[in-house]
């Protein structure tokens, strides 16, 4: 008999007796075997819970996501927590330190480049570029870490805005231009 005609008698889906069959065919069983490895500690309802927590909040660390699972009633380690994340195509990676910009901030630059995008070589040849920093002598200089994908890089969830003054720092200014760069200033 072929498989349509013993799903329409046992009223099962043509896939589901073409499995049993071979899965009969394979192992001279079907009953389902049981599989190899452990079982996964985080259910399906507590992966979903994860994956949204760290998509509204990427700066969430592994123990924050270990104390929710624990409230919900799973208790897992922080290893198992990465390695969930890593299956879903997350890692965990320094939050890139970007200039915090108003809306108009972003129209102008993007209108400046634009409006520059065709100008020949020898026009930029006349350019120079300066920037300066600040670098903080007391306070938080360490790296955040945020759990994102590879194409969220930028993403201003996934980014630690910064801004160019305040108290108990150093700041340093510096250019280039094409034959160069030039020297590095402190700023008193």
């Amino acid at each position: 008999m072929g498989y349509r005609t013993i799903g329409k008698q046992l009223g099962e889906k043509v896939t589901t007796v073409g499995a049993i069959i071979r899965k009969w065919k394979k192992f001279k069983m079907t009953i389902n075997l049981p599989r190899s490895g452990a079982p996964c500690k985080i259910s399906p309802h507590g992966a979903s819970m994860i994956m949204r927590k760290v998509r509204d909040q990427p700066r969430t660390t592994r123990q924050e996501l270990v104390n929710d699972l624990k409230r919900v009633g799973t208790t897992v380690s922080k290893k198992t927590i990465s390695n969930k994340l890593h299956r879903h195509g997350f890692k965990s990676c320094s939050a890139r330190k970007v200039p915090l910009l108003k809306p108009a901030h972003v129209q102008a630059r993007l209108k400046f480049a634009n409006d520059h995008l065709d100008d020949p070589e020898e026009e930029w040849e006349k350019v120079m570029w300066s920037d300066e920093t600040k670098i903080d002598l007391f306070g938080l200089n360490s790296t955040r870490r945020v759990w994102r994908k590879k194409k969220d890089e930028y993403n201003p969830k996934n980014a630690i805005p910064t801004m160019k003054h305040g108290g108990g720092n150093i700041i340093l200014w510096g250019c280039f231009s094409a034959k160069g760069t030039g020297r590095l200033h402190r700023i008193e």
